[in-house]
């Protein structure tokens, strides 16, 4: 949680920095863009990946080959590790809102609900894959929405909301169905 919010903290920096830094034709772009398309790109990126490994039914990546390794060097890198894994559930926060407070609030409340109800949605979830599938959607759109902002196109959170409210709403039903 602590690096999370600390990545936070500094992205949400970087997304002040609105002085242009590179100019494309009539284009401008300032390290809040970059931070935008960068972070833009990786949710999609990542997100694409996920959903292409699991439509191949790659299995799962816990699998790696062990070695062996000091105590420091394991720290340093699970530290690593969820570093990297964070930058989409922070990246996710800066597309979603743009309160510093709420996008604080938004990962302690994620992170208090993972360590509270990860087994039981992570066996929802092998039970209904098309769930991961959504959630994985999700980023896409929300990946898509950064990019778009750095490259000046906004798309109206209102409109982000629905669509994913509208989506989770289809997929309940889905479920409702399937389960008859």
């Amino acid at each position: 949680m602590a690096t999370r919010l600390a990545l936070l903290y500094s992205i949400v920096w970087l997304t002040h920095l609105t002085q242009p830094w590179v100019r494309l034709g009539a284009l401008t772009f300032s390290g809040r863009d970059l931070v935008l398309f960068i972070g833009g790109l990786f949710l999609l990126g990542s997100s694409a990946l996920e959903i292409r490994q699991t439509l191949a039914g790659a299995t799962e990546q816990g699998a790696a080959v062990r070695t062996r390794a000091g105590v420091l060097a394991t720290i340093v890198q699970i530290g690593l590790m969820d570093i990297v894994f964070s930058f989409d559930s922070v990246f996710t926060a800066v597309g979603l809102s743009r309160d510093l407070a709420v996008m604080a609030a938004a990962i302690i409340a994620g992170v208090a609900v993972m360590l509270w109800v990860a087994r039981p949605i992570g066996a929802f979830i092998e039970r209904h894959p098309t769930i991961k599938m959504l959630a994985l959607a999700f980023l896409v759109l929300i990946g898509a929405a950064l990019v778009a902002e750095a490259l000046h196109f906004g798309i109206p959170q209102g409109c982000l909301y629905f669509a994913m409210a509208f989506a989770a709403a289809v997929e309940l039903i889905s479920l409702r169905l399937r389960r008859r």
